[in-house]
Order: structure tokens, then sequence, then C-alpha cells
């Protein structure tokens, strides 16, 4: 057999990474991670729908985002992803327009009470801690971060089982062709607090809470991935977005951390690039991946 006839095409970019059939949901999708992920999705050939609780921000997220190459981003909702009620709004909507979900993004999230636990004696350090945090702020952050995470998968699965070719409805994939995103973070891998002690404990128990459905939806057909991220432009991080939705991280503002190996923060190609590896690598389940910079490699996970 000649090498020279040995067949490659099924290993090109756009074979292996097309995202066309796919159709998405973002949650948290009109900014930051979600909204890259849906750029990522959508310019390669896949019809996302982003919810959130800001519909104008969703909207604008849209309109100057719209891709050119097949795909679509189209708002849907306002949706308070803690509210079981406004979950099965979204779900019933979506009943109404698809067949099915190939892709959920459990990406909203909230930040959570801050305070760097600097202090050494004791008396100082409970003052700071007990002062600036609150029962409540804690209560929040879990149930953004993990407890609106679980609903959302939850509400979406019969959506995304009806994707599959052995459900009858003529979906398109194969099993485990359908898959669930977690955003989770480098911050629930790490021993450091950063003065993040609620945020770290919730993302924490995503990074746990997607392990759990990995296993327990295998019997659907479903996967189960987590992306953990480090620094990244967002709301979350730089506290604001401009008039498309982005945000702008200073050049300096990951480097000064100190602990930050390639000195920089990612990049929104970068984040998409690791969605588009979770939508479409079918072999792959109940992983969590760190894009952080190499930021665990040198504090302690």
């Amino acid at each position: 057999m000649s090498v020279g006839g040995a067949k490659t095409h099924h290993f090109e970019a756009s074979r292996l990474f097309s995202c066309a059939n796919q159709v998405a949901l973002i949650t948290g999708g009109g900014t930051g991670i979600g909204l890259m992920a849906a750029q990522a999705l959508a310019s390669n050939g896949a019809k996302v729908y982003i919810t959130g609780r800001r519909l104008e921000a969703l909207e604008t997220a849209a309109k100057t985002h719209d891709p050119s190459h097949g795909g679509q981003i189209i708002p849907i909702g306002p949706c308070d992803v803690t509210k079981k009620d406004d979950l099965q709004k979204i779900v019933k909507e979506l009943e109404g327009k698809e067949k099915y979900l190939s892709l959920v993004m459990c990406n909203a999230g909230v930040g959570g009470p801050k305070a760097p636990p600097e202090q050494e004696g004791g008396e100082e350090l409970k003052k700071n801690l007990w002062e600036n945090e609150s029962v409540e702020a804690w209560n929040e952050c879990y149930n953004v971060d993990v407890t609106a995470v679980y609903f959302t998968a939850v509400a979406c699965l019969p959506l995304l089982q009806k994707g599959l070719k052995s459900e009858g409805k003529g979906g398109p994939f194969e099993r485990f062709g359908p898959s669930i995103i977690t955003t989770s973070s480098m911050s629930g891998l790490m021993r450091d607090s950063q003065g993040h002690f609620a945020y770290n404990t919730a993302k924490g128990a995503t990074v746990q809470l997607t392990k759990l459905m990995s296993a327990e939806f295998l019997k659907t057909g479903i996967r189960v991935n987590s992306i953990a991220p480090g620094y990244f432009p967002s709301e979350m991080t730089t506290k604001a977005s401009g008039d498309d939705q982005k945000s702008e991280m200073p050049h300096d503002m990951a480097k000064d951390k100190g602990h930050v190996p390639i000195e920089r923060g990612g990049k929104e190609e970068e984040m998409g690039m690791m969605v588009i590896f979770f939508a479409k690598n079918e072999y792959v389940n109940g992983q969590i991946v760190a894009i952080d910079g190499g930021v665990l490699n040198v504090l302690s996970s």
C-alpha cells in the first residue's frame, strides 16, 4: 500500500471543529467567558442561545457579535438561573423552537464576598473575616455557582437526549455526542483562598458536582466536563464591560499577581478553543481542565 495514498482529510480542522448541527444554550452568555464561548461556537456554524438576567445585555451581545460563517447568536430570556420557574420557562421556549440541544454551558456565576486573610492574630483575623462576610453572601454565591448549575443541567436533560439518533427524533448525534460544560475555576482547585473563601469553596463544589453528573448522566448518553479558567477578561474580573459587552483586562493585571508563569491573562481565542474541544470530542467525559496560564503549577492544588 502506498504511503502517499493514506487518507488525511478527516483530520482537516474544518471537519474536526465544525459546529454545524450544534444547538447550544449558554447561561451568563451576554458577557465574559459565556460570550467568548458563544462566539467560538457560532463562528464555526452553531446556533447558540444565550441567556442571563439582563435582556438588554443579551440583545447587545447578539447584535454586535453576529457571526458570518453560518452560525447564530440568539438572545433568550431573561432568566434567573436560581429560579426553577425561569429555567422551566426557558426550556419550554426552546422546545418550541428546536428539536434538540447538543450543548448546555452552565456558565452563570458570581464572585461572592472578599476578605483577604492577611492578619496573623486570631482576633484580628476573626474581625476581618467576620465583618466583611455574611451568611447571606455565602449562600448567594453557592446558589448561583453550584445549585443553579445543577438545576440548569437537569432541566435541559430531555432536550439534550433528543439530539441522539437512538431517540428516534431525527437527532444527528451518536451516544455521548451531546454534552454539558460547567464553568468552574482554578480557584476551586487550589488551597490559596485568595481572600475569596466563599467563591473558592463554591467552585470546588462545582468541580465535584461535575464529576458526579458525568457519572450519573452516563445512562442518558450525555457527557459532562468542566472548564476551570484562570484570569480572563470578564465583568467578574474587571468589574465592567464596554458597549459591545466585552471586558478589557489591563496588560499587567495578571503579571502583577506574581503567580502566573505565562505573565498575562488568557485570550478569548484560547477560551474558545477549550469550549469547542469539549463540545466536539465525544471521548472526553468527567474531566476538569484548568486553562490558567500555569497558575496551579506554582500554587498548591
